[in-house]
């Protein structure tokens, strides 16, 4: 677990801070990090060089600028971390979001665009860990997003520490860290950066959100605390999905059948048995195993949850035990009950159904 450092919102960042944030990279043969040229990614470049300094031996590191062509002075902006790397010893790349871009919905697609990017230049480049700059107040602001979207306890946990993402791992080192000591690692240091201005565009969703900060804050909902609440509930999240790894076991345990098989197997339960579960890992067992039979990407887990109420829904046979006949599809699955049997297949392509007369699309 990462080391608790001061609190205050105006220290900068020390060696030793750094030597802690990045402690868990130090036998990575290479890092790429992601440097836009703003302050939080200038800093944590700048964090990055002082400590593999410090290393004798230490991992490459690549800083990459990723030019979304979105507006005339991100080519300026990549030129000049381009020339900041260099005056630090380390290697750069620039690369562009090439293509039309979207009328709707451009801040997700420019994010998949910069991670697919990134993540490309990682691989070529031998990098096991894309390093990002997310900080506490990032992660506040995520947190209130998701509220707002009605996400589950999954999403409320919000952004990790670390995490897998295309064969990499994708770390956030400061990502309990405040904007205001990267500021004030940067004025220490008498780095310049470059200042977006989208980041203050309220037609875009998070800086309509960040604008609500300092009225939230005076209310006691600071960033500070809607981070460790983010904490707490990915901390619950990461218990839940232990039990729902139990909940597996137990169902194969009690029936044969219910044993997990590989696609196309498909996955067999006693459906009173599942039925008997808590809500929550019922809806998360579903998911999961939804997410290994179907083939039309991940389940919504708003749709899952559904499924499963309407599972409930259904009347119970005349034994008071068994449970009705159920059909519906998901996500490229097939969930049957039938004759005390809970099974998930695969779902016929939608075209070859409806030929067929196969079952409904929810």
């Amino acid at each position: 677990m990462q080391a608790v450092m001061a609190d205050q919102d105006d220290v900068p960042i020390s060696a030793r801070d750094a030597k802690e944030l990045f402690a868990d990279y130090r036998t990575a043969p290479a890092i790429v990090l992601a440097v836009s040229g703003g302050p939080d990614s200038v800093a944590m470049m700048w964090l990055a060089v002082r400590w593999r300094r410090a290393l004798r031996r230490g991992p490459r590191l690549v800083a990459v600028t990723v030019d979304h062509g979105l507006r005339t002075e991100s080519a300026r902006e990549a030129s000049d971390v381009k020339q900041l790397a260099k005056a630090f010893g380390i290697e750069h790349r620039t690369v562009r979001w090439r293509g039309s871009k979207p009328k709707t919905g451009l801040p997700a697609a420019a994010r998949e665009a910069r991670y697919r990017l990134l993540t490309q230049v990682a691989r070529a480049s031998g990098a096991t860990h894309l390093l990002t700059a997310h900080t506490r107040d990032d992660q506040a602001e995520t947190l209130l997003m998701r509220m707002a979207r009605g996400s589950g306890l999954a999403g409320l946990g919000a952004m990790a520490r670390l995490s897998e993402r295309d064969g990499l791992m994708l770390a956030r080192p400061l990502l309990e860290m405040p904007k205001g000591r990267l500021l004030a690692t940067l004025a220490k240091a008498k780095l310049s950066f470059a200042v977006d201005p989208t980041n203050q565009d309220r037609n875009y969703t998070r800086p309509r959100f960040r604008a609500l900060m300092p009225a939230l804050a005076a209310e006691g909902c600071d960033a500070r605390n809607l981070a460790r609440l983010a904490a707490r509930l990915a901390r619950a999240n990461a218990s839940l999905e232990l039990m729902v790894d139990g909940a597996e076991r137990l169902l194969a345990m009690r029936d044969r059948q219910a044993a997990i098989l590989p696609p196309p197997a498909g996955v067999g339960f006693d459906a009173v048995a599942f039925a008997g579960l808590p809500d929550e890992i019922r809806i998360r067992l579903m998911q999961r195993v939804l997410n290994r039979i179907g083939h039309e990407g991940p389940a919504e887990f708003g749709k899952v949850e559904a499924l499963v109420m309407a599972l409930d829904r259904a009347k119970t046979g005349s034994d008071g035990k068994s449970l009705n006949v159920f059909k519906q599809t998901l996500a490229g699955a097939v969930i049957i009950r039938k004759k005390g049997r809970l099974a998930i297949l695969p779902a016929p392509p939608r075209g070859a159904a409806q030929r067929r007369g196969g079952p409904d699309s929810t």
